[in-house]
């Protein structure tokens, strides 16, 4: 079986608006771009494999039966990418009840890397951008991590038992 051109086109965009909706910052386009990667990769294998009748023994020719192991990949890749997003939901809904968004903030460890990284290069450095400089140079590393929001009954339930 030849590919389809409109098929791998299509399987073409699937990924590329996949990775793109994976590179922002909020959980809910990360959930959608994992789901379109998903459905991008099961068309893929779907592509791979040959079309024919279903592959019974006695049912169907041999020469003429389709091949079962990408479909058995692609019923894989089903359950992979529903565990997945499930996985995902959970993290996006638990940073919506805490934070009120479901933003991923920066790292404190990525800022304190980005401020090492701008005091080796020194003054004299020619690919520093000066807006990084800044806005890094007189951050304090504490002041990055946001603080869960958390009504001040529940503040001092968390003080009272020794946390």
């Amino acid at each position: 079986m030849e590919p389809n051109l409109i098929l791998v086109l299509v399987v073409g965009v699937l990924f590329a608006a996949g990775v793109t909706l994976l590179l922002e910052r909020s959980l809910t386009r990360v959930v959608l771009g994992v789901i379109l990667l998903g459905n991008g990769a099961n068309l893929l294998i779907l592509l791979g494999g040959r079309p024919g009748g279903a592959p019974i023994a006695e049912v169907t020719p041999e020469d003429r039966m389709s091949d079962p192991l990408p479909q058995a990949l692609i019923l894989t890749a089903i359950v992979i990418t529903l565990g997945l997003t499930a996985f995902l939901l959970a993290m996006a809904y638990r940073s919506w009840l805490l934070f009120g968004h479901d933003e991923v903030q920066d790292d404190l460890e990525d800022r304190l890397i980005v401020q090492r990284a701008i005091a080796d290069q020194g003054p004299n450095a020619e690919d520093v951008d000066e807006e990084t400089d800044e806005d890094v140079a007189g951050l304090d590393p504490a002041e990055t991590i946001g603080a869960p929001r958390t009504s001040p009954a529940r503040a001092g339930d968390l003080e009272g038992s020794g946390q």
